[in-house]
């Protein structure tokens, strides 16, 4: 904390994705910097006409086919994994010859785990199960998914903007919560089931494809609101002109 607060001295402008954040940010950071609510630059790429050819180019390039339904697992590292400083090792928690079976030959899985983590992906067969560790640009694979598996990441305030569903899948809720580190979205601002086994997770996966969930719509509406303000595209434009005038 010490350290961030040093380098805040030296900042001129943050930006954030919306008034709570931006207010948050201010309590924090005031002192030191501009605060711009103008949206985050990282969500641009969601926005406009630009999202649908990048969707295509992005699925083009992993070779799927165009009616698959994608799937993007991408969890976060677990704090007790650690086997060298920064570095976590992989724990994906299930079956991935059973979430081929389960989720039929209509979906393609993308494993993506956290940056930190440093093993490959088991079982990964390159077309009905791909691993993009490797994939530059995370936000990339969102927008070429149709769904996102997660737990507690921060990639479900990212995902939002897409308007897409999205499943928790939280096997270790308690234990992640009690003894490695904070959660900071509560459990029931979720914009979409919280699942413990693999079997309920693949499940929900399927019943998106069949029905969206309209159970959740509300949720989703007020989590974009908190979280992720829908964006005009123009968020690094802003931020730009912010700092160039001051």
């Amino acid at each position: 904390e010490d350290g961030v607060r040093r380098e805040a001295a030296h900042w001129d402008l943050l930006v954030a994705a919306g008034e709570e954040a931006g207010a948050r940010l201010h309590q924090a950071f005031g002192d030191h910097a501009t605060v711009l609510t103008g949206g985050l630059p990282r969500h641009d790429l969601f926005a406009g006409n630009g999202a649908d050819q990048l969707r295509a180019a992005v699925r083009d390039r992993l070779r799927i086919p165009p009616d698959a339904r994608v799937v993007l697992y991408a969890p976060t590292h677990r704090p007790d994994r650690e086997h060298a400083p920064g570095r976590y090792r992989l724990d994906l928690e299930i079956d991935l010859d059973d979430a081929r079976a389960a989720l039929g030959d209509d979906h393609v899985l993308l494993v993506r785990p956290h940056p930190k983590v440093v093993d490959s992906v088991p079982a990964a067969d390159g077309t009905r199960v791909l691993d993009v560790t490797r994939w530059p640009d995370a936000r990339e694979l969102m927008v070429a998914s149709d769904v996102l598996v997660t737990d507690y990441s921060s990639v479900m305030v990212d995902f939002a903007h897409t308007g897409r569903p999205m499943v928790f899948w939280t096997p270790d809720g308690d234990y992640y919560r009690e003894h490695l580190r904070a959660v900071y979205v509560d459990p029931a601002e979720l914009p979409g089931p919280a699942v413990e086994t693999a079997e309920d997770m693949l499940a929900a996966v399927v019943a998106t494809a069949r029905d969206g969930q309209p159970a959740y719509a509300d949720a989703y509406r007020a989590f974009r609101e908190r979280y992720a303000p829908p964006g005009d595209g123009k968020a690094t434009a802003r931020a730009v002109d912010a700092l160039l005038d001051g």
